[in-house]
């Protein structure tokens, strides 16, 4: 069945509705509205027949054998790869027949609507304990803004306690990978984009039981992935030099953000992003957007901000001195 229409939900790195709000900002716009690595993969030269021919299974069975060594997973049986991960959550919603969806909040808005739209009686819960005995329990891990970690014990025994659990582990690349849930019962997701930086390529990945991966697998058809998105993910996933270096990177600039952004209350985040809450808030960003820096808020939490890393010394002097103003 066609879900109903409904307005799309705000996300980041929308930079045309940003000129529209802010006609007259500096530009070039330095965008800090998404959790997108600044700094991509280099992206290796490819044969044309990349973009010319239907990729071949035999390169979407290579890539699922090399995430699932990244990732951890048990097999390439376990993985799925997809047009990113956004398309795979209305039919992991399905995975279960309709009934109650609890899903930790606040978080990424789009779980509540896929869940919605597949027919779930939707609950956003910001207590843990909640989501035990749903009928599709969703985790975002580590938690989009905020960068809260559910520890792998407590997803165990969550997993244990209702019908389906998803952990969606989008930044995780950049989190304390011990803590991930691939490889026990639910179903994960995995993002390339974010922290490869590629986030256009559109590539994620689901790894679940079998079972549930052969039903993924199947609603997505025989051709899940580009082949461009699937020729670079084969290299960029087996590197793990670029992979080690980059977490440290990271790491670093991370910190660099928390002492430019000191003055403010900064709540939590991740490596590739920091939340602000302070009640100057919302002055701070119409500051920042007249300087034409986009940073990401939060409908109904106007202390909020989402801070991304910016990916150049022009991008980092033109931070340092619009909050200096």
């Amino acid at each position: 069945m066609i879900p109903q229409t409904d307005p799309p939900l705000p996300h980041g790195g929308d930079l045309a509705a940003f000129r529209r709000l802010y006609p007259g900002a500096t530009e070039p716009l330095v965008d800090l509205s998404t959790g997108i690595n600044p700094h991509p993969y280099p992206l290796p030269q490819m044969p044309l027949e990349a973009f010319t021919r239907l990729p071949a299974p035999d390169l979407a069975l290579r890539v699922a054998a090399i995430a699932a060594e990244a990732y951890g997973a048990p097999s390439a049986e376990s993985v799925v790869p997809a047009p990113g991960t956004q398309i795979l959550l209305p039919w992991i919603a399905r995975l279960v027949p309709p009934g109650r969806a609890v899903v930790l909040s606040p978080t990424y808005a789009e779980h509540a609507r896929a869940a919605a739209h597949a027919g779930h009686e939707v609950v956003e819960t910001a207590d843990p304990a909640a989501l035990e005995g749903a009928d599709l329990a969703v985790v975002v891990n580590p938690n989009n803004p905020d960068g809260r970690v559910m520890s792998r014990a407590k997803l165990i025994r969550l997993a244990a306690n209702c019908r389906l659990l998803v952990v969606d582990e989008a930044f995780m690349d950049a989190g304390p990978a011990e803590e991930s849930m691939v490889g026990g019962e639910a179903v994960v997701l995995r993002s390339f984009g974010k922290f490869y930086g590629l986030a256009g390529l559109r590539l994620g990945f689901a790894v679940a039981p079998p079972a549930l991966a052969a039903r993924l697998r199947t609603a997505l058809g025989p051709w899940p992935a580009s082949g461009p998105a699937l020729a670079v993910a084969e290299i960029a996933l087996a590197d793990r030099s670029w992979q080690q270096a980059m977490r440290l990177r990271l790491l670093e600039e991370a910190a660099r953000l928390d002492t430019l952004l000191g003055a403010f209350g900064i709540v939590g985040g991740t490596s590739l992003f920091r939340l602000v809450r302070d009640p100057r808030a919302r002055a701070l960003a119409e500051v920042l957007g007249h300087a034409g820096i986009a940073v990401r808020r939060f409908e109904g939490r106007p202390c909020d901000l989402r801070f991304g890393l910016p990916g150049s010394d022009m991008a980092w002097n033109r931070l340092r001195q619009a909050i200096n103003i």
